[in-house]
């Protein structure tokens, strides 16, 4: 495994500073980040703290020396375990959290079934059972409801110790109360011979509430580092050129500025560099989202994530790997992570203000009874476990997740596959839609125009040479001649062309029109070819990058949406302004870098504007993660997919505009779900402060609203299947 950071480049950080990288368990919200980055901060030392919700990377920028573990004291003090970073133990850490999350649950699941039959018995058989009877079946219930509610809780009980020893109480506090003392007040009523006890509301509660986390981890699960993604690409094996003339294989990581690096067709160069050998075609599309191929030669620079296509060449490196344009757009997609990981959730928000109101309404109702109206501690205990189950917050920690659910399902039979938790609810805020061109608003290939009206033996005997190169516009040509022979004499003219030579002697040359002798009338599309076979006059083929089929019919359903659309892409003016034109986009620009993308971005953020951000290329992938939330097609890449809250499969663009229908409806079931939570606790909390709530009915209660917030959800559904 190759390690590479992208926090400051080495150029970018003092000499005297230190860097110290940790993985932080524990941190789930907004509100967890910025209470261990502004902790960390107020460390004497620390310059600087960023944390990575989605990786539980800590970068911390300090003064030499640093101690890490005088870092990892202080998150322990704030309540979050740490260690020293490793991308193999982050992994694993979260599919461990998985594992553990179901078997909790499959636990309670069996707890449930079993205690619940007990119970049931208990309370519809209790004129019939005698005493010792009923003794046996409660003892029997307290033996498998105990570990049961123990084990099964254990995730919340963890949560909660960390929080309190941290000085402040999180939803798993009360959640873990109810639980202790739903048991503790049953092996009350069991010992002193009560005819009710209230194991079931202890088995229970844990899981519908391990339901509503299980669900949110399967869909935190999908998110994945962007970064991670580019660290591959970079962790590749070069062949560098030693003083004595022999090349020697080396990491790319090893490569140093001034070191010779040779690069054949269908490698990618992974550092930044000037051509001092040589010249061929390069593939830059992922850096510039052109498809056109750009001729390199000697002299010219050569950035980091480049295709040769053609013919080898010798480069000289300028910069380090960490220094190089890849890099730098990886530690740009970690500051847009960054910035999108301080989004609070509703959910978040929700339990904000219900920790405090419920642990402050649960102790008030305990010192009324006890104190005030004198009706003993048993009296006293039960009302305020009572309280404490009836507003546990099972609907609350359901109202989010099974939207999620729901919405998640719907939009996959739609083609689009939902990886981020939060990503509905920020979508549904979108007010305006930045598309990226290539590969996004177009297909992101050449295709030949007009392949009809060109004679079939000319188009297949120019396919023979075509089928020879790896130049984007060779290979749409010999896609449309369809299968056939290949012209195995031919050879590839480095920024020229192809030529071969017949058996009988005729000479045959596909390439520009300069290559072939043939004048080039001007073209609209910017990508031709031209094929000529010994005298005959030379046919031209031309090529353009198609739109999606439906991509004016989508940017007019995002408009009926409220949101305004743009295009910001890299590729040449002329060709932006025929895709804006035909899409009836009046906001465009064109030929920006990965940094002027995500500088756009920003102003339109500054601007008070919820970006939408559509895109394919490497290039993309800074403003992607910039973006209030962001999109991209199947067939873009990896790393711009990891970094994407929605990918969106098939060739139809009409995935995009659905999933932003999809979103508002999805937030108005959220907020739904809040409100009758609301409400339920507005009755629910006089009945059981006044006692006339019990455990068992408290647990019903709890449970019913649960079902409820869940149908609730579900009708997202139904009207889509109606």
């Amino acid at each position: 495994m190759v390690a590479l950071t992208f926090s400051p480049s080495a150029a970018d950080r003092p000499a005297h500073a230190v860097r110290i990288e940790l993985l932080v368990r524990g941190a789930r919200c907004a509100n967890c980040l910025t209470k261990i980055e502004s902790g960390l901060r107020a460390v004497r030392g620390v310059t600087d703290a960023r944390l990575n919700l989605t990786t539980g990377k800590l970068v911390v920028d300090a003064e030499a020396p640093a101690d890490p573990q005088t870092m990892i004291g202080r998150l322990a003090e704030l309540g979050y375990e740490a260690w020293l970073f490793d991308p193999a133990k982050a992994i694993s850490g979260r599919e461990q959290e998985g594992r553990a999350l179901l078997v909790c649950l499959a636990v309670s699941g069996f707890g449930v079934a079993f205690v619940v039959g007990l119970t049931d018995a208990l309370w519809y058989g209790a004129r019939d059972m005698g005493p010792a009877t009923r003794l046996m079946i409660s003892w029997l219930a307290a033996l498998v409801a105990s570990p049961t509610a123990l084990y099964a809780g254990s995730p919340f009980f963890a949560s909660a110790i960390r929080s309190i020893r941290a000085g402040r109480a999180n939803m798993d506090v009360p959640i873990s109360l109810a639980i202790l003392f739903s048991l503790g007040l049953s092996y009350y009523e069991t010992f002193r011979g009560g005819r009710h006890t209230y194991f079931d509301a202890a088995v229970m509660l844990p899981f519908l509430l391990l339901i509503g986390r299980y669900l949110d981890f399967l869909v935190r699960r999908k998110a994945s580092s962007a970064a991670a993604d580019i660290v591959a690409m970079q962790a590749v094996q070069v062949r560098r050129l030693r003083e004595d003339g022999t090349l020697e294989t080396v990491w790319a990581r090893d490569v140093r500025p001034g070191d010779r690096i040779l690069f054949s067709a269908g490698e990618r160069v992974p550092v930044d560099g000037d051509v001092v050998e040589g010249e061929t075609s390069l593939d830059v599309s992922l850096l510039t989202g052109e498809t056109a191929a750009h001729l390199a030669r000697a002299g010219e620079r050569i950035e980091a994530g480049a295709i040769v296509l053609d013919r080898p060449i010798m480069i000289r490196a300028g910069k380090p790997l960490e220094d190089s344009l890849v890099a730098r757009i990886g530690r740009l997609i970690e500051a847009g992570q960054q910035a999108r990981n301080r989004y609070v959730r509703l959910a978040d928000r929700a339990a904000a203000i219900y920790v405090p109101l419920v642990h402050g309404l649960a102790l008030a109702v305990f010192l009324v009874w006890f104190i005030v109206l004198h009706a003993g501690l048993a009296v006293a205990l039960r009302n305020g476990i009572s309280l404490l189950i009836v507003t546990c917050p099972c609907a609350l920690g359901l109202a989010v997740p099974a939207v999620q659910v729901v919405a998640t399902g719907l939009l996959f039979r739609r083609g689009v596959l939902v990886k981020s938790g939060d990503g509905l609810e920020r979508l549904a805020e979108a007010d305006v839609a930045v598309f990226d061109k290539t590969g996004t608003l177009t297909e992101g290939r050449p295709r030949l125009l007009d392949a009809a009206a060109i004679a079939d033996v000319t188009l297949q005997r120019a396919a023979r040479l075509a089928r020879v190169s790896h130049h984007p516009l060779a290979v749409a040509l010999a896609e449309a001649a369809g299968a056939g022979p290949v012209s195995l004499g031919a050879r590839e003219i480095p920024g020229s062309g192809i030529e071969a030579v017949e058996p009988n002697g005729t000479r045959c040359l596909l390439g520009h029109a300069t290559f072939v002798g043939a004048e080039s009338p001007p073209f609209e599309t910017g990508s031709e070819i031209w094929y000529r076979e010994g005298d005959c006059p030379p046919a031209r083929f031309a090529f353009a990058d198609q739109l999606r089929p439906d991509a004016a019919e989508t940017m007019q359903a995002l408009k009926r949406l409220g949101l305004k659309v743009e295009i910001v892409s890299g590729d040449r003016r002329e060709t932006v302004a025929r895709a804006a034109n035909a899409t009836a986009i009046e906001d465009w620009t064109a030929a920006v870098n990965p940094v002027e993308k995500t500088e756009h971005l920003k102003r339109l953020r500054a601007a008070g504007r919820k970006v939408l951000m559509v895109g394919d290329g490497l290039n993309d992938a800074a403003a992607l993660a910039l973006a209030h939330v962001s999109m991209s097609p199947g067939t873009a890449l990896d790393a711009t997919q990891a970094n994407a809250d929605f990918v969106f499969q098939g060739a139809s663009l009409l995935p995009v505009a659905q999933a932003v229908a999809a979103s508002r409806t999805a937030r108005r079931r959220m907020l739904e779900n809040f409100g009758f939570a609301a409400a339920y606790n507005a009755v629910a909390i006089p009945l059981a402060a006044l006692g006339l709530v019990t455990p068992l009915i408290a647990s019903i209660a709890m449970a019913s609203s649960s079902l409820i917030v869940t149908l609730n959800a579900l009708r997202q559904h139904l009207q889509d299947r109606i």
